[in-house]
């Protein structure tokens, strides 16, 4: 196993970590799990690309570990009240719809070369840093449930965020129906 995929397995490991923590009210030691997590994502994508290490299993991993960690923070916060459950329904919807257009993908042609898109990348990103502003922001005060982000910065980020992951999933669609097509 090389260093990018033992990154990756690291990122996956630190999911559970980082739902006891969040779930036993730990907010704060749950945003450094976090963070070290997505530094995790970064770094290996830098070092596979930089030093020419991708793997067959990196391209499978890689994205696993993404969706486990983004869906398991949502659903998490979401549970606690520190995320919009609208939110985290359309950050679900968007992952299982992908993963299931994955495995028809993955039957009907027997591989998954899947094309990343920037606005997939951008999106990530977003839900990533939304998550992570929310869980400090929780944690800043006082870390109680339906504790959001002050009015003036939780809407528009939460909104920018939420069109950001139906506009990506909807390319992502397309794509696939594309791909059946051709």
């Amino acid at each position: 196993m090389n260093l990018p995929n033992a990154l990756t397995v690291i990122r996956i490991l630190l999911v559970p970590l980082f739902l006891y923590k969040a779930v036993t009210g730990e907010i704060g030691f749950a945003a450094v799990v976090y963070v070290t997590a997505a530094v995790t994502d970064g770094l290996d994508g830098f070092i596979a690309r930089f030093w020419h290490l991708q793997t067959r299993l990196g391209a499978f991993l890689d994205p696993l570990a993404d969706k486990l960690l983004i869906a398991t923070s949502y659903i998490a916060l979401a549970i606690l009240g520190i995320v919009p459950l609208w939110l985290t329904f359309a950050v679900l919807t968007r992952d299982i719809i992908i993963a299931l257009g994955s495995v028809v993908k993955y039957f009907m042609e027997g591989n998954l070369n899947i094309r990343v898109r920037a606005i997939g990348k951008i999106t990530t990103f977003f839900q990533f840093a939304y998550a992570l502003l929310a869980m400090i922001a929780a944690h800043a005060f006082g870390g109680g449930t339906k504790i959001l982000f002050p009015a003036t910065l939780e809407g528009p980020l939460a909104y920018v965020t939420g069109v950001l992951t139906v506009i990506s999933g909807a390319v992502y669609i397309i794509d696939g129906f594309r791909g059946l097509e051709g």
